[in-house]
């Protein structure tokens, strides 16, 4: 069988893609990864198009300069915004995986009447996740809600606190929401609070597991493309284009205190 021990690239407007990075080190643990976190321009949501655009071809190019094989946009905004020209920087020899694609096509097929999804403004104002799940299934109702406090919460370290209780409380019981079977948290950062959220729903609404269907989605077109690692000591870069404490304690609470994260200015890049 043929490897290849390059890096994956990951990248987000923050700590949220760390939740991706860590699913890839939990199931793929001999691949490397080089993760860039854009705190200087966070949030992603709040920025227009363009902004959002020439940030994630600055990032995609450093990926590329780190020697990635593979880049995972582990960001929706930059998804629903960017992914043509992430693509198209690139280019057919780096495998580019976004995290709205895979769990559009998995809910599609499945047995699912009414989906909600929380997001940033800028991915919810795209109508991402709606178009490309009636795409794929044009029965489903799907409803999106921009949730713009969560992020700077999440990136606060405030999240399971009663101030992102209250502040959920407040996004969920928005009437668009009623008679939702399952919710799509469209934002990388969201899966550090799913047990705040599935309380809040006491069980009754299925929170759908984004990073273990965008992660295995990544697994399958490695081995397509015969690109999976077979190393036995890899190795785990952090770049930030602005220190926070709570990145690094966050990394290191998935990550072990072995990590090296640099900050990094892509500006001149």
């Amino acid at each position: 069988m043929i490897y290849d021990n390059r890096p994956i690239g990951v990248f987000d407007s923050g700590v949220g893609g760390l939740n991706f990075a860590k699913e890839i080190k939990r199931l793929l643990p001999k691949e490397s990864i080089v993760y860039f976190g854009d705190t200087k321009h966070l949030p992603y949501g709040e920025k227009s198009a363009e902004a959002i655009k020439k940030y994630s071809k600055e990032i995609t190019q450093f990926l590329i300069s780190q020697n990635c094989k593979a880049i995972l946009v582990a960001c929706n905004t930059a998804t629903a915004n960017a992914i043509e020209i992430i693509k198209e920087v690139a280019g057919e020899e780096i495998l580019v995986v976004d995290v709205i694609n895979p769990v559009a096509e998995k809910v599609a097929y499945e047995l699912r009447t009414k989906i909600g999804v929380i997001a940033t403004k800028a991915t919810v104002n795209s109508c991402a996740y709606k178009k490309t799940i009636r795409k794929f299934n044009k029965h489903i109702k799907v409803v999106e809600v921009a949730t713009p406090l969560l992020v700077p919460i999440i990136e606060e370290g405030l999240y399971n606190t009663n101030v992102s209780r209250a502040v959920l409380e407040v996004y969920l019981s928005n009437k668009k929401l009623e008679g939702i079977d399952s919710i799509i948290l469209g934002c990388t950062h969201y899966p550090l609070i799913q047990k705040e959220i599935e309380q809040i729903f006491e069980g009754k609404v299925q929170v759908i597991n984004s990073p273990l269907i965008v992660v295995n989605c990544l697994i399958y077109q490695l081995h397509q493309r015969q690109q999976l690692a077979n190393n036995n000591n890899p190795y785990y870069l952090f770049y930030l284009s602005d220190y926070t404490d709570n990145f690094h304690k966050i990394s290191k609470r998935f990550f072990g205190n072995k990590i090296q994260l640099q900050e990094k200015d892509l500006t001149n890049f």
